[in-house]
């Protein structure tokens, strides 16, 4: 079967389905009526060479924040499930991502205990637009449902679309190095404890 899982969620605010391969090539189909999510899902799935397909719709004549949030539940837990007992992981995963004038960086560690910690630069909101507080609470259900500890830090950037895309890819990247099999752990799971 693979590291693969496929998730569906139905609640009176969103329907989403998730199908992921954490070993493939990058492949994206992402039916998502928020265009910049949808953008940044694709970077996500492409740099992190996961195959990842995503069907989602919700509640949004009253905002994108429900749609936001499930997503990052449904993508967290189909993480969860394609990982299964962990062994031979490679666990933790860094990526530092430059895009024009910023750079963000992302540490990430499948440890079982989920955590975030959100670094962003205080810029003025854009009204109709993917906000930073929308990338917060995706980023917080992702780390929640694939029991992540998650820290990512804008270390310089003054544009909004550029800082959330370098996000986006250097968490792709973080997970890409997080989820690959170490072959010197011949089968072992990556804890003192013997458990994650």
């Amino acid at each position: 079967m693979g590291r693969k899982a496929k998730v569906y969620r139905k609640t009176r605010e969103t329907e989403i389905e998730v199908t992921l391969d954490l070993d493939g090539t990058g492949k994206a189909a992402v039916e998502l009526e928020l265009g910049f999510l949808k953008h940044m899902i694709t970077a996500f799935a492409q740099h992190g060479l996961l195959d990842l397909s995503v069907r989602a719709s919700g509640d949004l004549e009253v905002d994108e924040h429900h749609l936001t949030e499930d997503l990052g539940l449904v993508i967290g837990e189909a993480l969860n499930q394609a990982l299964g007992d962990k062994k031979g992981l490679r666990r933790f995963g860094f990526a530092s991502v430059p895009m024009d004038e910023s750079l963000v960086e992302t540490s990430l560690d499948f440890s079982g205990r989920p955590f975030l910690a959100l670094e962003l630069p205080k810029l003025p909101r854009r009204k109709g637009y993917f906000e930073f507080a929308d990338a917060r609470e995706f980023l917080r259900a992702l780390a929640q449902a694939g029991r992540i500890t998650l820290h990512v830090e804008c270390r310089r950037g003054d544009n909004q679309h550029h800082i959330l895309e370098a996000l986006f890819k250097s968490l792709g990247r973080a997970v890409r190095q997080a989820v690959e099999l170490e072959p010197r752990l011949k089968g072992r799971i990556p804890s003192t404890k013997g458990t994650l």
